[in-house]
């Protein structure tokens, strides 16, 4: 069957496939109690194509948009595969970032608890002689990103990927336009050319096609979603803003929205440092991450945050795709994205899995154009969010003055980086994601400084 072919008889069959149970897949008694277990009813569309279709023993590139069940598509026939032919390093699973890399092991994990599944996570700023360690074990599956895997390949002494029965590449439009095509390509060099490939992607860009000829036989395409879009209970608007006001709109949203879990994107690290600095001085518990905090510190951001000890993330685009966090109920584009298909990610982090949820996107007056793109490319005019500008007013006066706590303390730490010659990062950078000693100490001054002026 061809890609066409098959991608009609999906459309052909749609309507005859909502009440599939996981069983009618294929999929073995055990795996199906597992998915119910994890709560999952049904499969989801991209899910109920794509798994047949892998049992068979067929190449699928699964096409489907952010949210869609992705990982369980190829984490459940990997896992029945394994079942039926026990051995090691059986499955590589290749992804653009590290957060994504290890949630897709927590799948893996959960799926794989009832059968002995043994998972390694491989990404970059970890130790790498650790990492060789856990690869000694020989595990049964791989998650790695591209250029830490090909470290290991070249350094690691008797690592190898010969038996290798499986290989997905989960992101791939992402992990090529990150600039891993070098790094891929050693890597299907030295896998076995005998074994099943898995492509998933959010878009089919003209890399994804050429890395689908390269590396891919006969595939079977799948295509949930043909057209770029949000899903239909995701509640989208938009909020213009004076860029100078963005903040004192933010904090008057947030405390709108007490009670609710979000995420707030902004466009650089520092940008996020900051804004998690000024609402921290304000009383909300955000916790940042970015690409430049260390690899636990975004670790232990993440976990604090699907653990909702923090109700607030304050996150550049290294959290816009792939990751799963169920809670979220809003996302708020503090700055807007520059790539209008960055929207389409950011938002998906919200209104997952059936659920509904909301999203705000500040547009001043330098974003017009972005924000147009944005409207053009999900076909749809946004509604104004609501807000009173004589509520907004009242809260200018300790805005102000938190901000000018976050810049001392942001001064602080440019200086102590200086001084120390190491790389810390701000507010991620503590051992509790909460304010650093130094970002503490400016602030017990201005206090101090501000009772003095009253007295």
């Amino acid at each position: 069957m061809d890609s066409k072919e098959s991608t009609e008889n999906n459309t052909n069959n749609e309507n005859n496939t909502e009440n599939v149970t996981w069983k009618d897949l294929g999929l073995v008694d055990i795996l199906c109690k597992t998915c119910l277990d994890l709560k999952w009813k049904d499969p989801t569309k991209i899910q109920r194509e794509a798994i047949p279709l892998t049992l068979q023993g067929k190449d699928v590139i699964g096409l489907a948009e952010t949210g869609s069940g992705k990982t369980a598509a190829f984490a459940l026939p990997i896992l029945q595969a394994l079942l039926e032919n026990p051995r090691r390093y059986f499955a590589l699973i290749l992804t653009p970032t590290r957060e994504l890399a290890f949630q897709i092991s927590e799948q893996f994990d959960a799926l794989g608890s009832s059968i002995g599944v043994k998972c390694a996570v491989i990404v970059g700023g970890m130790d790498m002689h650790a990492q060789g360690l856990t690869l000694e074990k020989k595990p049964h599956i791989i998650i790695a990103t591209p250029g830490r895997l090909v470290d290991h390949l070249e350094k690691t002494k008797g690592f190898n990927l010969r038996q290798l029965q499986f290989l997905v590449m989960d992101e791939a439009d992402r992990i090529l336009n990150m600039d891993f095509e070098v790094e891929v390509d050693k890597i299907l060099r030295v896998i076995p050319r005998e074994r099943r490939t898995l492509l998933f992607s959010a878009t089919m860009t003209k890399k994804v096609q050429k890395l689908q000829r390269a590396s891919l036989r006969n595939p079977v395409r799948v295509e949930v979603s043909t057209k770029y879009q949000t899903v239909e209970k995701l509640l989208q608007y938009y909020v213009f803003v004076a860029a100078k006001e963005k903040d004192v709109y933010l904090v008057h949203i947030l405390n709108e929205l007490a009670g609710n879990s979000c995420m707030v994107f902004c466009g650089t690290c520092n940008n996020t440092t900051r804004t998690t600095l000024l609402l921290r001085n304000l009383g909300f518990t955000a916790v940042p991450l970015h690409g430049q905090m260390t690899q636990n510190k975004r670790i232990a951001a993440l976990t604090k945050f699907k653990a909702k000890n923090r109700s607030i993330l304050i996150s550049t685009d290294v959290a816009s795709r792939g990751l799963d966090i169920p809670h979220v109920d809003i996302v708020i584009n503090f700055d807007i994205p520059t790539h209008s298909k960055d929207y389409i990610h950011r938002v998906g982090r919200t209104a997952r899995a059936g659920r509904s949820g909301r999203s705000i996107t500040f547009v001043t007056q330098y974003d017009v154009e972005l924000y147009q793109r944005i409207e053009e490319l999900i076909s749809k005019k946004l509604p104004l969010y609501p807000t009173e500008k004589d509520e907004v007013k009242i809260l200018q006066e300790r805005v102000s003055e938190a901000q000018r706590t976050a810049r001392m303390e942001m001064k602080t730490i440019e200086e102590s980086k200086k001084k120390s010659g190491k790389r810390k990062h701000g507010a991620g950078d503590d051992d509790d994601d909460d304010d650093t000693e130094q970002s503490m100490g400016v602030r017990r001054r201005l206090k101090t400084k501000n009772k003095r002026k009253r007295h």
